[in-house]
Parts: C-alpha cells; structure tokens; sequence
C-alpha cells in the first residue's frame, strides 16, 4: 500500500484533533474574521498543515491551504493571491518559514485582517528572504544543497536534525524523502511590500527550531511588533504542535476581529 502525506499525518492529526476539541472554545457566531489561510515554506508542502486544519476546522474556522510551486517568490505570492481571491471575507493569513517572505508581500490585499508567522521569515521592503540570515545565519546542522538546474533540497544525511528534530524516524524520513526543492533565485529576491507595516502580527517561535535559529525568530517578532508566544519545538511546531500553533491563529482571528468588522 502507498501512503501519501495525509495517510501518514491523519492518525496524529486526529488524535490531537480529539484531545484538543473538548477543550478549544468555538469561535462566536459574530465573530468577523472567520476564514484562515495557511501557507507552507520550502521543502514541503501544505499537506503538513493537516494537524491545524483540523483543530482550526473544528472551532468552526473555514480554513484554506496554499500550494506554493517554490519556483519564484512572484509565482508563490500569486498562489496565495489567488486562494485569498477565493475568501467570502477577512482572512487571518499564516506563514512558515519561507512562507512568511509569501505573507509579508501578499499580505496587504484587503481581505488580510492580520497575519501569523509561524517559525517565519519577515524581510522588509528592499530586503530579500537571504538577507534575513546576515547577522544570525542558519544552525549548522541546516545544509541546503543547491542542484545543476538552480534548485535547492536539504541535505539527506543531516535533514531530521536540522528541519525535523521532534518527529519520530519514520516521519522524518518521509519529510525528507517527499521534500519540494526551492528555486534558489527565491532567496535573493526582494521584496516589494511589507504587510506587516499595516496589519496586526503574531509570531510562533519554535524553541528548538534547528532551521532558524530562535534568536533571529524572535529580533524578527520584535522588529515586526508582532505578538508572540513561544512553543517548545522543531521547525515543523506546525506539524508536531498543532494545537499550540492553531490556538496562536484562533487568538489572532479574536484580536484582529475589530478591525475588520
């Protein structure tokens, strides 16, 4: 039997599903900002964000992923465009990692109510994804290995350690062996708006987020002025936290509520 993506995340998804929907409180009836979208980063893709989906979803959220083909941050940006162009009103918008570089010049069409970084890049205007790297680089154990044809995947050997380090083996290794690689053009790519100038911020920080290191995650939470919470995970919390993660967006869909009514 082949397993895809959603066969090997569902069962853990599920169980956190059930621990958490006796305990999560639904969003009110008048509450304006019902819909999320989730954006994935490099070297994945949206089916992570099924542990989320499902808490979210179960709190009455409508909740709409992203597929992101990592060829070009302008090719990113319009996949987010265009599922936002699919929301029937404000939308709390959420980034990963690279997927934060998407939201931040995405994130200023008028049906963002606000935005959530989850272990996230946040370049400014003029300041590229890499740029962001400049004063505290990436850990060590965090090797992308560029290709012939310009594309980028983390390296096999060292890829639960420096992406995935709370996962179990196995899931690791499937991370790592359906990894998506990025156009490496992306990384010097600069960007032309900053979302966060306008809209409302929150910020996961994954502790032991081996990709990022968490003292860029959080100068960037600060700089950004976002409201942050710290979660005690890998780069993927989304993934292995998502309980954590979707309580972050339902307060973020709470606070920015006002200003979308």
């Amino acid at each position: 039997m082949t397993l895809t993506r959603r066969d090997l995340f569902a069962t853990a998804a599920a169980a956190a599903t059930i621990a958490g929907a006796a305990s999560a409180q639904a969003q009110p009836a008048g509450q304006p900002v019902r819909n999320v979208v989730l954006v994935h980063g490099a070297f994945a893709d949206g089916s992570g964000w099924r542990g989320v989906y499902d808490q979210l979803t179960a709190r009455g959220y409508r909740v709409s992923i992203v597929q992101n083909p990592l060829t070009s941050l302008a090719d990113d940006v319009a996949a987010t465009r265009r599922v936002l162009a699919r929301q029937d009103g404000p939308a709390i918008l959420v980034g990963h990692s690279y997927g934060g570089t998407v939201i931040t010049e995405a994130g200023n069409d008028p049906k963002v109510a606000g935005l959530v970084y989850v272990s996230a890049l946040a370049p400014d205007v003029g300041e590229s994804t890499g740029d962001q790297f400049a004063e505290i680089p990436a850990p060590p154990d965090f090797i992308i290995e560029p290709q012939a044809d310009g594309f980028g995947f983390v390296n096999l050997e060292k890829f639960k350690l420096g992406f995935a380090g709370d996962t179990s083996d196995a899931d690791a290794a499937f991370l790592r062996d359906s990894q998506v690689p990025i156009a490496m053009s992306i990384f010097s790519t600069k960007l032309t708006q900053a979302a966060w100038r306008s809209k409302p911020s929150w910020a996961v920080v994954a502790t032991q987020d081996n990709a990022i290191d968490p003292r860029l995650l959080r100068r960037t939470a600060q700089r950004i002025g976002a409201v942050t919470e710290e979660v005690a995970g890998s780069h993927v919390v989304f993934l292995t936290q998502p309980r954590a993660v979707a309580d972050v967006i339902d307060r973020a869909a709470k606070g920015a509520g006002g200003a979308a009514r």
